[in-house]
């Protein structure tokens, strides 16, 4: 029912891919790993994840593993599980490889700067995405939302509608649905779309997401270089 609370059980956070947008940084260490400010990326996530009570912590590894190892040993909490496909896939694989967790679940990329820890409560009505409003243009994927549902959404971007961040929640049944259509799309060979892709365009038609509401400077993406420098200036001696 639309109307019922639901609470997230467990957390995945994405963190296979090589991050190419960050080189030469990220040709020793996996993007999530990268500290900005002092902190790693994916340690601002599981700090924030903790604080809210979310302590089943699942992190999909692919591309230099081992750098992750470490925060089993810092964060019990943490499970690592290895994305055997991520050189030749896109992140639907990273899912797949996780498509028994799903249910009563939010789903990161390991990529984020929280600011606002409040933002990853485990408390939600409906399955969906956290979204920020922008009158501006945008190039990111940008939502357009009636009477609390996503309706539609643009890869391209665009102006007044609510930029899709990646942090997720899904309740059970949407889960167990999320994990058919996963494994259903990957092993009959979609190998190179986005996890994304399949509740907001393969398959939209089987969900009813709604969104959650935020500020911009509550989550910092990251997506180049450029931007890491921005953030964080004790990168930009670094030479490319």
């Amino acid at each position: 029912m639309i109307s019922s609370r639901h609470t997230v059980q467990r957390a995945i956070v994405m963190a296979a891919g090589k991050g190419e947008r960050l080189r030469p940084i990220t040709s020793h260490i996996p993007k999530p790993m990268i500290p900005v400010n002092g902190t790693r990326m994916i340690e601002s996530i599981i700090l924030a994840l903790k604080a809210n009570g979310i302590n089943e912590i699942y992190v999909v590894t692919g591309y230099k593993k081992e750098a992750f190892t470490i925060l089993t040993e810092l964060y019990p909490e943490v499970r690592l599980i290895e994305n055997p496909f991520y050189e030749t896939c896109n992140n639907i694989s990273s899912l797949y490889v996780v498509r028994d967790l799903l249910q009563d679940c939010m789903i990161l990329d390991g990529d984020l700067v929280i600011n606002n820890p409040a933002v990853l409560s485990p408390h939600f009505t409906r399955s969906g995405y956290n979204a920020v409003w922008t009158n501006e243009r945008t190039t990111e994927w940008l939502l357009k939302v009636e009477q609390g549902v996503i309706n539609s959404c643009s890869r391209t971007g665009g102006t007044k509608g609510w930029q899709l961040y990646s942090i997720s929640r899904w309740n059970e049944q949407d889960g167990r649905q999320l994990q058919e259509d996963v494994t259903a799309l990957f092993e009959s060979g979609n190998h190179q779309i986005y996890w994304d892709d399949v509740p907001l365009f393969c398959n939209a038609d089987h969900y009813s997401l709604g969104i959650r509401e935020m500020e911009k400077d509550d989550v910092i993406e990251i997506d180049s270089f450029e931007e890491l420098v921005q953030i964080d200036q004790s990168y930009s001696e670094v030479k490319l």
